[in-house]
């Protein structure tokens, strides 16, 4: 198919836009009725409030907007208000929701969601004033899915059409779990990890931040008189209703010991963290540690026996626990605790007795820094333990991550970090991008304003620094960046006609200064017991001694010796070898022993591959595995052409398993005639956009790049830009080039086709203005700075599990193409793998074979993705390349849509001797252009040129070329050029 010339000379471009567009308009542009069938009240559409902010500006933080109603004058309501779910009075067109019975309580909201949506309720309020608003809710379970989700539902909640401040456009309203005991071990005494089980219960939650910012809940001004509450999302949900009522406040420790009787406690006792009662998200883990005083002990085996860790760091993850209280009674409470992941950083836990905080000093109370185990009493700051007073019988426990101590340095660093962001695209059009020696210059006189941001952003930053010395009590990493960021600015203040030469330098500083969010808002803290002891009563001793760590440390030492993680080489089981982390392989050989091995009476074993080059030095040391998988997608036809695995399209079942993957996807895999690997994973890119700032600046979505190009005027007005990846496949198969020659003996990037990507790939860098280097893309995009580009899969991680704040507000398209000539937008593009293959001396051929079929299953790869999600959160959302089990997995409607789109259109780069030269090249090609100012066609001929130079040394040496270049035999890598049909089945779901 040929295609339309890229349009990179003439195109009409509007240069106006709207800043007064609506925030609250649906994501999805709707305001009509529910589908038929569904119980609906009739729609109406609901008055919209616009503001004056500019384009893509947010509402302030609620810390503002909190401060702002205090100096008002406005007080607490002291009333309560009951919002009954049942009771819509509009909704979007297309909300599907149904009025009825749900586990146990009748008349309530069951609100089903496939894309974003809105529901609103009316509410009259007699007393104006401030309210905490409760929501009475049920996670929803779809019984015709056999995935089930492991997602919070997120509301985006206005009053009167508007958010009265930025976070309640995500809210979260999580899930509760609890871990399958008791545990099981596996065949050498180690702990399986159990899997997360669902609790089906009714819960209520405050409308409260999503990532653990605040200590307490919103509040919510209500003037007296008639208001309308929307609720948005895209997630399912079941309503029973909503309480609007007077906020709690936790009074302060010392009016709490007043009210308490005066009475210890009964006898003292324990409670191990590792048998936790329910957990509001699947990633908090049960993990294993060898400490010598741990309960139970591990001895040198992986036997869980503490909570949390790295894996318990996110805002708002909690863990309760169930416990007993043998009389009542006041009891000091301490915590068994490891927490030296922050050097001398605080961490902090919300804690709750029995679903509420006691009193103020718990908000946020602080573990302190240690390089090992320490035991943490819930004490004042001088030390002496709080008496909590806990009547006799069952209780619980819960903490909470929370980071609201350092809440307001990092709402300052966003604030600095968008100054910043401003001066440097000033000082950027003042210097013309570049740093001119030749020009003199008069900054004080020309350009005080840039003078005065700077020192603004000197004196913010020096702030930050003391307040988090303050909070933290100590010097630590961040509180040295800081310093650092503002005497670096201090530096630039002092000779201010030098600052145009030193362009780089505010982007240096913007760094750091952003670095600082990561640190300050994770909270990772590994938990193994609590201590209660009656009030009055020491408690007991909880560390370990010097002579326990010594006899550990040796008896560890002795056991380092047992084969038991060594790289299995028995010829009795199928020896798989995977390149994942220890996570991926627990799991796989769970799944292994509970299916494969039952079905087929194979046995397998697999074990963790710590270097993926140990394959090569295996192989020939005659002790390679029967099959490896996680394999970098270039090592398959890398060992084939030396003979070292197996060619699998012999093998019988090889065509039906080929039906499950993009041939696109198989073009890696081909050598001489024969397939030698099958994909596992699959990633490409596509567009990610923020749907706020793009409505509020009248902006479409990109079909073509075409359209990319007539926005970028709009983009870069506003101090925006479009990111893109320098990423030439995607350009060189959109406009219908082709890697190699049909032979494959040469490349076929001297085309007309390849000239005119690569040019179309450069300009967008050399004539339109796309940042040529950007940082962190996942950064600028969460911050606004930059609201739409291209990434991959990981980018939809990051922000699913590090930008809750976000949720519902941004969105993922396929990728602009090229118009072929029969309309269809062309949309080719490449991305990276990782493979699974056999080795040619295998020991078990046909059992590993059958492994692998078994393994690249979509049932397989479904049960998989499913369970380690299970086990460890979104953030290891399994991305399969069988495209069955792909669209089996949790996503969204909307986000399943994207990604098939995307998927048919996926081809990778072929693999024959010497094509690793092709990327390097390209790159060096677009060096030279880009950076250096080459022209496009000179710069490229010349990687032509190295290019071809390489394949035919390549191809001498593994006798496709005699030693004077003539041709013996071709690589004729097979072509794609039709998009994959196989992904429309799983696409009309």
């Amino acid at each position: 198919m040929t295609r339309k010339k890229f349009g990179l000379a003439t195109i009409a471009i509007a240069l106006s836009v709207s800043a007064t567009v609506g925030y609250l308009t649906p994501l999805d542009g709707s305001e009509a009725t529910a589908s038929a069938g569904e119980t609906t009240k009739p729609a109406k559409t609901a008055e919209q409030t616009t503001d004056n902010r500019a384009p893509g500006e947010f509402e302030p933080y609620y810390l503002e907007v909190l401060e702002s109603w205090r100096e008002a004058g406005i007080q607490d309501a002291n009333a309560a208000v009951v919002i009954e779910g049942d009771r819509p009075v509009r909704h979007s067109d297309g909300a599907t929701f149904r009025v009825g019975p749900y586990n146990g309580r009748d008349d309530v909201l069951v609100w089903t969601n496939a894309a974003t949506h809105w529901i609103e309720y009316e509410v009259e309020i007699e007393q104006p004033g401030l309210y905490e608003m409760v929501l009475h809710y049920h996670s929803y379970r779809d019984a015709s899915s056999k995935v089930g989700s492991y997602r919070p539902a997120m509301l985006a909640v206005s009053i009167d059409g508007r958010y009265p401040f930025r976070e309640a456009r995500a809210l979260k309203f999580p899930r509760h779990f609890k871990d399958a005991f008791p545990l099981k071990t596996d065949e050498n005494g180690d702990h399986i990890r159990p899997k997360p089980i669902e609790i089906e219960a009714w819960y209520e939650r405050s409308f409260t931040d999503s990532d653990g910012a605040y200590a307490e809940p919103f509040r919510w001004h209500f003037t007296e008189g008639k208001h309308t509450l929307r609720l948005q999302s895209y997630e399912s949900i079941v309503i029973e209703r909503i309480e609007l009522r007077r906020p709690e406040r936790a009074v302060p420790y010392r009016e709490y010991a007043e009210t308490i009787p005066d009475a210890a406690g009964g006898s003292p006792f324990v409670v191990e963290a590792e048998l936790m009662k329910e957990k509001n998200d699947v990633a908090l883990q049960i993990e294993a540690d060898q400490d010598a005083f741990m309960t139970p002990p591990a001895n040198n085996k992986r036997l869980f026996n503490a909570v949390g860790g790295n894996r318990w760091s996110t805002g708002g993850a909690a863990a309760t626990w169930k416990f007993t209280v043998p009389e009542s009674g006041k009891y000091h409470i301490a915590a068994r605790a490891y927490q030296g992941y922050r050097s001398n950083q605080l961490v902090f836990r919300k804690i709750l007795i029995d679903g509420s905080v006691p009193f103020e000093e718990l908000q946020a109370y602080p573990f302190p820094y240690s390089n090992g185990w320490q035991g943490v009493p819930l004490a004042d700051a001088d030390g002496k333990p709080f008496s909590i007073y806990l009547e006799k019988g069952e209780h619980t426990l819960t903490l909470e991550t929370t980071y609201g101590p350092f809440n307001p340095i990092v709402k300052k660093q966003e604030a600095v970090s968008r100054a910043l962001t401003k001066l440097s695209l000033e000082l950027n059009a003042i210097a013309g991008g570049q740093a001119d020696p030749f020009r003199t210059w008069d900054i004080g006189r020309n350009y005080p304003g840039l003078l005065t941001g700077l020192e603004a952003v000197a004196e913010d930053i020096a702030w930050m620094a003391e307040e988090l010395l303050r909070v933290n009590g100590r010097t630590d990493n961040n509180s040295q960046t800081l310093s650092t960021a503002a005497r670096d600015i201090r530096e630039l203040l002092a000779n201010p006609n030098d600052i145009p030469y030193r362009l780089d330098d505010l982007t240096t500083i913007q760094s750091k200064i952003s670095s600082i969010r990561g640190p300050l808002t994770s909270g990772p803290l590994l938990l193994d017991k609590f201590y209660f002891v009656p009030a009055g009563e020491p408690f007991p001793r909880m560390e370990a001694t010097m002579w326990e760590k010594l006899s550990a440390a040796a008896t560890s030492f002795v056991q380092s010796f047992n084969e038991r993680d060594r790289l299995s080489d028995d010829d009795e089981v199928v020896n798989v070898w995977a390149n994942y982390g220890r996570d991926y392989v627990n799991v796989l050989q769970d799944i292994a022993d509970q299916y494969f091995t039952p079905e087929t009476g194979i046995k397998v074993k697999v074990d963790l591959l710590p270097n993926e080059q140990l394959l090569v030095l295996a192989n020939a040391a005659g002790r390679a595995p029967d099959a490896a998988i996680g394999i970098t997608e270039g090592r398959p036809i890398e060992m084939a052409i030396r003979g070292a695995v197996e060619d699998l399209s012999v093998y019988p079942g090889f065509d039906s398993l080929y039906e499950s993957f993009s041939p696109g996807a198989m073009l890696p895999y081909y050598y001489d005639g024969g397939y030698y690997a099958f994909p596992e994973t699959q990633r490409f890119n596509v567009l990610y956009y923020r749907k706020d700032i793009m409505d509020s600046l009248g902006l479409q979505v990109p079909e073509t790049w075409e359209d990319v190009i007539a926005m970028l005027p709009v983009l870069q007005q506003n101090n925006y830009n479009f990111f893109l990846p320098p990423d030439f496949q995607t350009f060189f198969y959109q406009n219908g080039a082709e890697f190699y020659t049909d032979d494959g003996m040469k490349t076929a990037l001297d085309m007309p086709e390849a000239f005119q990507a690569f040019r179309a790939l450069t300009d967008l860098f050399t004539i339109y203005g796309i940042d040529q280097q950007v940082s962190s893309f996942y950064q600028h995009f969460r911050d606004g700075t930059m609201p739409i580009g291209i990434a991959d899969f990981n980018m939809y991680l990051q922000m699913t599990v590090g930008a809750p704040e976000l949720h519902g507000w941004w969105g993922m398209a396929p990728l602009p193409g090229v118009p072929g000539d029969d309309g269809q937008i062309e949309r080719w593009t490449g991305g990276n793998q990782s493979a699974a293959m056999i080795f040619e001396k295998a020991a078990n051929k046909d059992e590993a074979w059958k492994f692998l079929q078994w393994w690249l299953s979509a049932e397989t790869q479904q049960r998989f993705g499913s369970d380690l999600e299970g086990f460890y959160g979104v953030a290891f959302r399994w991305n399969t390349a069988n495209v069955e089990a792909f669209s089996r997995l949790p996503w969204t409607r909307e986000e399943l849509a994207v990604m098939l789109e995307q998927w048919k259109w996926y081809k990778d780069m072929a693999n024959i001797p010497g094509s690793y030269f092709i990327a390097r090249e390209i790159n060096n090609a677009w060096n030279r252009t880009v950076l250096d100012g080459m022209n496009y066609r000179e710069s490229l001929e010349e990687a032509v040129a190295s290019i071809n130079r390489e394949l035919e040394r390549k191809a001498v040496e593994f006798g496709f070329r005699a030693d004077d270049g003539s041709v013996l035999k071709t690589y004729n890598p097979p072509k794609v050029e039709t998009p994959w049909e196989g992904v429309e089945p799983y696409a009309e779901r």
